[in-house]
């Protein structure tokens, strides 16, 4: 009885093993044909990034990255494509395999500051008039758009702010966006013509693609007078490019629906040299001046920067007279310098004689060249 019971477990133990051993082998021939794969798709010929030019029944014209043209076939395989997509090719007779859903020229977000601003309302001072127009022509048409097509008017697809540097243009821009939840994207248009030579028009065509994506949105578009400005004779290939990125910008302001959810706001120091087609009536049609502002707004400014100061013997209407002439970017500063002053001495409050001499060192060193001229040129 006992050496049954002997050559069961002996058996048992065996057929144990041999399952054991069955298992590992199945994980060491999947682990084979794992790296014979891996293997077979790192031998796998590169393909080429190429942008569709033209599209010819089953052939296509495209254009490399190195600016060469070639036309070619398209894989029976390829789902759909249209010019401006992009596809990758075979390396060696460039036909189309497929196209690059994901794939752009450059990701556009690396280039432009995006955010969710949390500017409110309370916190821009000294603008009555001009918050006023943009909560009409910006605010209202994205959260009540009913009330405009009730009504059976058009509101503006977007507006232009223009005034000295420093009166709050950008300000407004964050403060409208954080109003309506809406992206902010923002443009220097003078960075996107140094940086994008090439490839500034489809710069502005991906950015305006992405506004629809994140939509509802505002895309600011700051120092638009970089690429907006009046049309001269083409001449250098730098001035060609500069054309090209703003008829495109026409191209996608035209595009728009007046009731979406995008909104554009451009803003300029130089009206004067804005090209009349990016104001006219469709595009950026409505102008909102910035202006320097009055002593009685710049004792509202005082106020919100000043609100988190501990203020002693501080007299904020000879304070304002004292600012007269400053834009709202130089009252902060006067503000950030006396708070340097009261903790150069370890205070812990800020008197009248700290803005004072706040005031003065802003005055004598801040004023800018370009605002000079500006208010020289408009008063």
């Amino acid at each position: 009885m006992a050496e049954g019971t002997e050559h069961e477990e002996i058996r048992f133990g065996y057929e144990t093993n041999i399952n054991k051993l069955e298992d590992e082998n199945r994980i060491l021939k999947d682990t084979v044909n794992q790296l014979k794969e891996e293997l077979q798709r790192i031998k796998t010929p590169p393909l080429v990034i190429a942008e569709v030019k033209e599209i010819e029944k089953d052939n296509a014209t495209i254009r490399l990255t190195n600016g060469n043209e070639f036309y070619v076939a398209i894989s029976k395989e390829c789902e759909k494509i249209k010019p401006g997509d992009y596809v990758l090719c075979e390396q060696k007779n460039l036909s189309i395999v497929r196209k690059a859903h994901t794939l752009k020229s450059f990701s556009v977000d690396k280039f432009v500051v995006i955010e969710k601003p949390k500017i409110k309302w309370n916190e821009v001072g000294g603008l009555k008039r001009p918050i006023q127009e943009i909560k009409e022509v910006v605010e209202l048409p994205l959260k009540k758009p009913h009330l405009f097509e009730k009504v059976g008017i058009t509101p503006p697809k977007g507006i232009l702010l223009y005034g000295p540097p420093g009166t709050g243009k950008t300000l407004l821009a964050k403060a409208v966006a954080t109003a309506t939840n809406s992206t902010f994207i923002e443009i220097v248009a003078s960075e996107l013509v140094q940086k994008f030579i090439g490839e500034g028009a489809k710069l502005v065509k991906e950015i305006f693609e992405m506004a629809k994506e994140r939509s509802p949105a505002i895309i600011f578009i700051d120092e638009i007078d970089a690429i907006a400005a009046k049309r001269i004779d083409i001449g250098t290939s730098g001035e060609r490019e500069v054309q090209r990125t703003f008829m495109q910008l026409l191209a996608e302001i035209d595009g728009f629906k007046a009731l979406g959810n995008v909104k554009i706001i451009g803003a300029t120091n130089r009206i004067d040299i804005l090209d009349p087609a990016v104001i006219r009536p469709g595009r950026l049609d409505r102008l909102i001046h910035i202006d320097i502002p009055k002593s009685e707004e710049i004792e509202q400014i005082l106020k919100i920067h000043t609100r988190k100061m501990k203020l002693v013997k501080v007299n904020t209407k000879k304070l304002a007279k004292d600012m007269e002439g400053l834009s709202g970017a130089e009252i902060r500063a006067s503000c950030v310098e006396a708070g340097y002053a009261a903790i150069r001495e370890d205070r812990f409050y800020v008197n009248h004689k700290d803005f004072t001499d706040g005031i003065k060192r802003v005055k004598e060193g801040e004023k800018s060249e370009g605002e000079e001229k500006y208010l020289a040129m408009f008063g």
